[in-house]
Order: structure tokens, then C-alpha cells, then sequence
């Protein structure tokens, strides 16, 4: 199915959904929702200059995704590639910048390979998850390297109220088993919660690959390639005293994944955050918090079960942040950032650790019906010396509730301990990459419906690319990333619907034989509805992904067609605590491609009760 009807459906529907809004993405808006990650600071979400939508706790129950690249499919801005559908890498690029230009934290704890610079989206359960803040654009003024395309914070579980048991267990197609089980509550004086998960599949064939060689995987193993994936949380907080709280978490998830290579094929991993905060608060405005943490990335790779390689990554950061209110209208943020990523492992390396510190300060202010943000940062890296970024940030209410924003920041990003120094293929001569961005919104949010519109224009100097002739990553001269976004919901008639839009064009702006063509495995256009309707104890709802034609090479050369799939969800509360949930996937059966020789599921059903007192 080829993604132009799709796109026209939309565009044709919008008009006649009455006039919607959007800075989140679901049909009915919270204007009171609190985020967090586009200032460092709570903010309401409808006062974000900056593009964000979050996804809750509720929304994730009822969308029943498996995992959480298919949670994030689709949403505006976010482009997704896989290699062979459950578990299998999964790659994330929002507003067309790679998946090592966006930035991914864990309840505020930078995660990744430092290796790869890349995060395991696919072994991060969705069960262990309590909410995601997603928020476009650069934000390396506050966050430092990596944040050029953007931010995504996802929450683990937090509990409230009295301690109440949770669980949840079903199957499905493909040998689909899962399970999952919790406990948690708090009050004033503190809060705790534990979680643990499994989920088990057979999987598909991954790969459609040759033994010829550069033929998808360089071999031919047509059997099912599945995944397991095994986690478990901890979390709580203590009020000490009238002013000091301090709490911690620790997330772990263990995965088994079955793939097709001629080098492995199978991969034991291990996805680990632990962090510790002490936060101290007075009512006159002031806080001052300090953070520790630690996230680990480690791999073990097998061929026809003997041991080939193995890979350890760490990555240890403090933070130490204040935050002023100067005026109950204007916020004053300041802090330092340190960070020291450590590799080991079987495969050699000529740098195996690097450091970085960041001093950071933003400002944010309201002078009637404008609002104004401001930004800067300097990290110094132990390697690549000095980087200055900074952002400044513009949002004006109009009538109606009409609201316009402007902004514009820098960015970069350091390479990757692979870009440098991979065996044979690293280029130890690469520069950071640097990135200059505009945004302009407008938006509107009335009761029951939103909508908004965002243009952007990122271009991004000494962008790192992969050169087939070299076979080693290069910096080359320009790309230019330029889009548009139109998010829009509505609450009618006992129906909530909601839509998503994206386009962007990806350019190689840099002379060469390359020069205009489309980045590698972008699709220019990509959208998603969702539909939900609520018949007494029965729900009812549909999601619809497309994504328009991509390249899979730099040259543009090797095209993988547009696609469009149709998700059905049904739930029945059983009892006031039971909820049964069934869900087909790819209901027509569509056959597609994101990444050249490499399958992607057909249709799929599962079933899953949830147990959960209110």
C-alpha cells in the first residue's frame, strides 16, 4: 500500500474535524500536564515553547503495544527502521536526524552504547514504564552532546496512595508469552514500587539475505529468529524532613535475541539504570538538587552457540542543578554535568574512555501575554576540547487561545568510540558535528480539542556519514533537515480521535556524487490516527501507521516502498479491578521493508488480562 492515499485521507479530514489544537498528541489535552525535559524545570505543557507531547501511564495501557518502538511509531516526528521485527536493532530518527543525534534518558540518566552511541530502544519493556516526554529539536544547551534532533525521557513506574498490587499475563501468535507483576504505594513521608516482567516470542525470519556477498546479512538462515526479554524495578523516596527528599531507582532488563549473520547470530544483552537523588526545596523558590547515576550496555555475541565477541559499556554522570524564582513570573536554572563513558571488552579499541563536563544555565519569563526562554552551555570534552551551545526561545498568546512560537538553538555531537576507532572501519581524523536550528509553531488548545503546526530547519555541520568507498565514516561538508509537523485531537461524541503528520527532507547539502540526495533510510513522510471509542464496559480502538518511500543508501539507489497498516484493539472490564485486552497487529497482512533484506512481522493477535485496584 503506497502512502499518498494516506496522506491525502488526513489532509482531506482535518478540515472537517472542526478546528483542533496540539501540543500533545492525544485527543483530549491536559493543559495542566507538567514536563520536565524541555526546561529542566516543571512547566505546564501547554506553556512549552519548545514541540513535546508525553505519553501517560493510561495511554500506554490502551494502546496495548508490545514494545516501546511500536508505542513511538508513527508520532510526529519520529521516523523508525528494524531489522527483523521483536527485539531485533531498532534505529529512531526524529526530524531526521540519526538515532546518535537524540538524546534518551531514563528517569534523568543519560543511556546508550558509548560504543555505538546508539539507545536499545527494542530491549526497554514498555511494562516498566510509567510516562514519556518526547520534546523536538536541539536541546544541547541544556543536555549537552547528542541532542540535536531532540529528547526523549521515559519514567519508570511511580506509585501513590495505598499499596496495591498489580499484574498482567497473556499470549498470542508467534509463540507470544508474557507476564508481568507489581506492587507499590506512598504518602507524604515517602513512596516505593517493584516491578517485574517477561515477555517470550518466537519471532519471525529476520532476514531475506543471500550468502552472496553484501546480500542483506551475507547468509541464508530461514528460520525463525526470536527474542526474550526478562526485567525487573525497584524505585522509592524518602521526605527527610520539612525540605529534603531523596530517592532511587534502578531499572534492569536481560535479553536473548536471535538474528541472521554470517558473523553471530545470537546475542545475550544486559540494559541496566541505577540512579540516587537529593533534592532540597524551600517554599520561597529556591531548590537545589544533586544526582548520581550510572547506565550500562553490555553484549554478548554468539555464531551457531560458540562465543565471538564480547562488549561492555558504562557510562557513570553526576549533576548538580539549582533552580530560582527571581519573580513569580521568571525562573532561573544554572548546573554542572559530568560524565565518563568506559568501554571493555574482547574487541580492541585505542581510546577506551573519555569525560565530559558541562556547565549549563537557562532562564525562563512570562510578561503578560508573552513568554520568553534562554539557554547556554559549555561542555568541555576530555577529547575534542570545548563546545559552546546555546538556545533562545519566543511564545506570544493570541486570541482565542491561539498561540505563536519561535526559537532557535545550537547543537553537537562528539563521534562515537566506533565512528573513531572501530576496528578497520573507524576514522580517527572525524570532527564533532555541529547543528544551527529554527522553529516556528503555532498552536491552539480549547476544551476537547487542539491542534498545532510546526516548521523547522535544522542544518547540521560535519555530519558523520558511513562512506562506501573509504569504508569508514566521514565528515562531510552540510545536511540540511527541513519539515513540518501538524498534530491534532479531538474528544467528540464519546469518540477520541487523533492525528499525526510528518514530513522532512533529509538533504546531503555537501558537494560530491551524493550531493541533494535523500539520507539514508529517512521516509520524508510518515503519520498515524488513532481512534477510540468507550461502549459502557466494552473499549474499541484502531491506530493507522504509514510511512512514505525511503532510501536505503547514501546514493539513493536502493528504494524501499511507502507503507500504510491497520492495528485493532478491544478491551472488556471483566470486574472493577480485571480488564481483558485482544489486539490485532497489521490487520491487512502488508509485506514491507524498513531496512533493505529485512522482514517486518505480518499479522499478529494477542491477548493479555490486566489486574490493577483502583
Amino acid at each position: 500500500m503506497q502512502f499518498r492515499p494516506l496522506v491525502l485521507a488526513l489532509a482531506a479530514a482535518l478540515p472537517l474535524s472542526a478546528p483542533w489544537s496540539a501540543r500533545a498528541a492525544g485527543a483530549a489535552v491536559d493543559l495542566d500536564e507538567i514536563v520536565v525535559t524541555g526546561t529542566r524545570t516543571p512547566i505546564a505543557l501547554a506553556d512549552s515553547i519548545s514541540p513535546a507531547q508525553v505519553i501517560d501511564r493510561a495511554e500506554i495501557e490502551r494502546s496495548q503495544a508490545p514494545s516501546l518502538p511500536e508505542l513511538l511509531r508513527g508520532r510526529a516526528g519520529i521516523n523508525l527502521t528494524n531489522t527483523g521485527g521483536a527485539g531485533k536493532q531498532t534505529s529512531l530518527f526524529m526530524r531526521g536526524a540519526g538515532s546518535n543525534q537524540v538524546l534518551v534518558l531514563i528517569d534523568g540518566i543519560r543511556i546508550g552504547s558509548a560504543t555505538a552511541g546508539l539507545p536499545a530502544l527494542q530491549d526497554i519493556p514498555v511494562a516498566q514504564i510509567e510516562r514519556i516526554e518526547i520534546v523536538r529539536g536541539p536541546h544541547s544547551s541544556l543536555y549537552g552532546a547528542d541532542a540535536i534532533g531532540g529528547v526523549i525521557q521515559i519514567f519508570t513506574r511511580r506509585d501513590a496512595g495505598p499499596v496495591r498490587p498489580r499484574l498482567h499475563a497473556g499470549g498470542g501468535s508467534r509463540g507470544l508469552r508474557e507476564a508481568g507483576a507489581g506492587l507499590g504505594g506512598g504518602g507524604d513521608r515517602g513512596w516505593f514500587g517493584a516491578d517485574v516482567a517477561y515477555q517470550r516470542t518466537d519471532g519471525i525470519d529476520a532476514c531475506r539475505g543471500s550468502s552472496v556477498p553484501f546480500g542483506g546479512c551475507g547468509t541464508e538462515e530461514p528460520d525463525r529468529d526470536g527474542y526474550r526479554n526478562r526485567s525487573a524495578s525497584v524505585r522509592g523516596g524518602l521526605r527527610l524532613g520539612q525540605d529534603w527528599t531523596l530517592d532511587a531507582h534502578l531499572l534492569r532488563a536481560e535479553g536473548e535475541n536471535e538474528y541472521d549473520g554470517s558473523w553471530a547470530n545470537y546475542s545475550e544483552t544486559v540494559q541496566q539504570v541505577a540512579g540516587a537523588r537529593l533534592a532540597y526545596a524551600l517554599a520561597a523558590g529556591f531548590g537545589l538538587q544533586a544526582s548520581i547515576g550510572r547506565s550500562t550496555d553490555e553484549t554478548d555475541d554468539f555464531l551457531d552457540g560458540d562465543f565471538v565477541a564480547r562488549l561492555r559499556t558504562r557510562r557513570d554522570q553526576a549533576s548538580v542543578q539549582g533552580d530560582m524564582a527571581l519573580t513569580p513570573a521568571q525562573t532561573l536554572v544554572a548546573g554542572v554535568d559530568w560524565l565518563d563513558d568506559r568501554i571493555d571488552g574482547s574487541t580492541e579499541y585505542d581510546l577506551t574512555s573519555r569525560r565530559n563536563l558541562g556547565v549549563f544555565a537557562g532562564w525562563r519569563g512570562e510578561f503578560g501575554a508573552h513568554r520568553f526562554e534562554a539557554s547556554a552551555r559549555n561542555d568541555d570534552n576530555a577529547q575534542f576540547g570545548s563546545h559552546a551551545t546555546g538556545s533562545v526561545g519566543w511564545g506570544m498568546d493570541l486570541a482565542h487561545d491561539l498561540r505563536l512560537t519561535a526559537s532557535y538553538a545550537t547543537g553537537f555531537r562528539a563521534p562515537s568510540f566506533n565512528d573513531l576507532y572501530y576496528p578497520f572501519s573507524g576514522n580517527p581524523a572525524l570532527d564533532p558535528e555541529e547543528s544551527k536550528n529554527l522553529n516556528l509553531g503555532i498552536a491552539q488548545a480549547r476544551a476537547g480539542w487542539h491542534w498545532s503546526l510546526d516548521l523547522y530547519q535544522n542544518d547540521v555541520d560535519d555530519l558523520i556519514n558511513f562512506d562506501s568507498l573509504t569504508w569508514r565514516p566521514e565528515n562531510v561538508d552540510e545536511a540540511r533537515l527541513r519539515g513540518a509537523e501538524l498534530t491534532a485531537g479531538i474528544a467528540l461524541a464519546g469518540w477520541d480521535l487523533s492525528a499525526q503528520l510528518s514530513h522532512v527532507d533529509p538533504r546531503n547539502r555537501s558537494d560530491g556524487p551524493n550531493r541533494d540526495r535523500l539520507l539514508a533510510r529517512r521516509a520524508r513522510n510518515t503519520g498515524r490516527i488513532d481512534l477510540d471509542r468507550g461502549f459502557g464496559a466494552f473499549r474499541f480502538g484502531v491506530t493507522v501507521n504509514g510511512a512514505g518511500h525511503r532510501y536505503d543508501d547514501a546514493a539513493n539507489l536502493v528504494r524501499l516502498g511507502g507503507h500504510a497498516t491497520a492495528d485493532l484493539r478491544l478491551e472488556y472490564a471483566l470486574a472493577p479491578a480485571w480488564t481483558l485486552q485482544g489486539r490485532v497487529s497489521n490487520v491487512f497482512d502488508r509485506e514491507y521493508e524498513t531496512v533493505h533484506w529485512y522482514n517486518q512481522p505480518g499479522r499478529e493477535f494477542a491477548l493479555t488480562v490486566r489486574y490493577a485496584p483502583r
